[in-house]
C-alpha cells in the first residue's frame, strides 16, 4: 500500500473536518492497516466514536503498562464489551512483579525509563503491522503539542514510516465536552474527580497549573511518556 498526501496541501488538510478528513485518508483502506492507540481518555472515545462507524473492527491499542487506575480498567472493559471493541492489551517484556523486582520503583526513581520500558518499546513494536495511526491529540493539551500537525509522517525506529493522524488536533476542551455531551458519550469517572489528564495511577496528580492540563503528570518532571516523541517526525 503507497499513502500519499501529494494530492492535497497541509492547508487544506487543516481546513478539513474530522469526518472529512476521515473519509479522505481512509478511502479504500482496510482495517488491518489501520489502529487506534486509546487510553481510554474522552478524546480518544471521541476518536473512536467517529473511526468505529467506519472501520467497527479497528484495532484499539490499549498500553496494558499494569499500572493503571482501577477506574480505568473498568472503564476500558465495560466499553470494548458496550462497543465490542478490537482491543488489544500492548504489554511490556516484564510484569510489573519482574521490573520491580529488578529495578524497584522505577516510576518514582527514573520515569522516563519506566515510560520507555512499559510505554514506548512495546507500542514500537505493536505499531509495526499498521500503515496508519490514529491518536486523540490535540495541540491545546500541552506546550509539548503545540506544533501537532492532523496529518504527520511517523518513522519507528526500526525504519517503518507510517502516517498519524490526530483529526483532534485543532479542538479545544470545551469542544471535546460539548461533543462527548451531545453524542451522550461514557466517560472516566475520574474527569469527576478534577483529573484533566488521566494516566497511569503511581504518576498522575491533580494539575499543578490549571492552564497545563499536563502538569499532574509525572510531578511535573515531565509532560510526555515518550510515545509521542520517541518516534521521528518526518517533513
Amino acid at each position: 500500500m503507497s499513502l500519499t498526501l501529494s494530492t492535497i496541501s497541509p492547508q487544506q488538510i487543516e481546513a478539513l473536518d474530522v469526518e472529512q478528513l476521515l473519509d479522505f485518508v481512509l478511502a479504500g483502506v482496510q482495517a488491518p492497516q489501520v489502529c487506534l492507540t486509546c487510553s481510554f481518555q474522552a478524546e480518544d472515545i471521541i476518536v473512536l466514536d467517529f473511526l468505529r462507524k467506519r472501520l467497527p473492527q479497528i484495532p484499539v491499542l490499549f498500553l496494558e503498562t499494569g499500572y493503571h487506575f482501577a477506574a480505568t480498567y473498568e472503564f476500558r472493559d465495560r466499553l470494548a464489551a458496550h462497543w465490542n471493541l478490537n482491543l488489544v492489551n500492548v504489554l511490556p517484556e516484564k510484569t510489573v512483579a519482574q521490573q520491580e523486582a529488578e529495578r524497584g520503583l522505577l516510576y518514582q526513581s527514573d520515569p522516563a525509563a519506566c515510560c520507555r520500558l512499559r510505554k514506548v518499546a512495546p507500542l514500537m513494536k505493536a505499531l509495526e503491522p499498521f500503515d496508519i495511526w490514529f491518536t486523540g491529540l490535540r495541540r491545546e493539551q500541552s506546550p509539548t503539542r503545540a506544533n501537532l500537525r492532523k496529518v504527520e509522517q511517523h518513522r519507528l525506529p526500526s525504519g517503518k514510516t507510517l502516517l498519524k493522524m490526530s483529526p483532534l488536533a485543532a479542538w479545544t476542551w470545551t469542544q471535546v465536552w460539548e461533543y462527548t455531551g451531545a453524542h451522550r458519550l461514557a466517560y472516566l469517572p475520574l474527569y469527576d474527580a478534577g483529573y484533566p489528564s488521566i494516566g497511569c495511577e503511581p504518576c498522575t496528580a491533580l494539575p499543578a497549573d490549571p492552564s497545563n492540563a499536563r502538569s499532574g503528570r509525572w510531578s511535573g518532571r515531565k509532560l510526555e511518556c515518550g510515545i509521542h516523541t520517541f518516534s521521528e517526525r518526518g517533513a
